[in-house]
């Protein structure tokens, strides 16, 4: 069995992590905002902090991870208000079309290079045609301000000090999210640029 690289993280994550994706994830919700009944999945989905807003929302939610010691945490944030399942993303166990929104944060860039087309793909066919696929990831482009280089700096020392420094070159040198999502037959619909051009939140359709 592969050993769980989260194992020592996961207990003090949200105190570490969660503060410095508290403001995309509100980024993300303003962009797209939950409406009640819906079906929402979370891909990676980490300790469960994202798919609370959308618990309270009144969604239905349902949260995969690979990770076993992130989605203890989440059990415990979350107890039966989301189905909470230990599932590789490449190889979602959920019928075409059966959510109205698909989100990824801060997931894509740790999914190794070969199989980040495969993660996209499928998070497009569980979406469907009239589903929303959300992606909030690494930007790489141009700066913004004084924040771009801060965001730059700070952006690496928690790649590092995570142990994705590897996932984050990867990422940047394949162009970052836009080539992988047309890869994977996604359109983008929207985009909201965020953290001094760092990050940038993706609403996407099935072509």
């Amino acid at each position: 069995m592969t050993a769980d690289p989260y194992r020592r993280l996961a207990p003090r994550y949200d105190r570490l992590i969660e503060p410095l994706d508290r403001g995309l994830r509100r980024v993300a919700m303003t962009l797209h905002p939950p409406e009640p009944g819906w079906r929402v999945l979370d891909v990676g989905c980490g300790t469960g902090t994202g798919l609370a807003h959308y618990v309270e929302a009144g969604c239905r939610t349902v949260g995969v991870d690979v990770s076993p010691a992130m989605l203890e945490q989440a059990v415990e944030r979350l107890g039966d208000g989301a189905d909470l399942r230990l599932v590789d993303g490449t190889k979602l166990p959920f019928e075409d079309g059966s959510f109205d929104l698909v989100m990824a944060s801060m997931v894509l860039h740790e999914v190794p290079a070969g199989r980040r087309v495969d993660f996209l793909r499928e998070m497009g066919r569980v979406a469907g045609r009239s589903g929303t696929v959300q992606i909030t990831d690494f930007r790489f482009g141009s700066l913004r301000g004084w924040r771009g280089p801060f965001f730059k700096l700070l952006n690496l020392a928690i790649e590092r000090f995570s142990g994705h420094y590897e996932g984050y070159r990867s990422f940047r040198a394949g162009g970052g999210v836009a080539p992988p999502a047309a890869a994977a037959g996604l359109r983008l619909d929207r985009e909201k640029i965020v953290a001094g051009g760092n990050v940038a939140v993706y609403l996407m359709s099935v072509d």
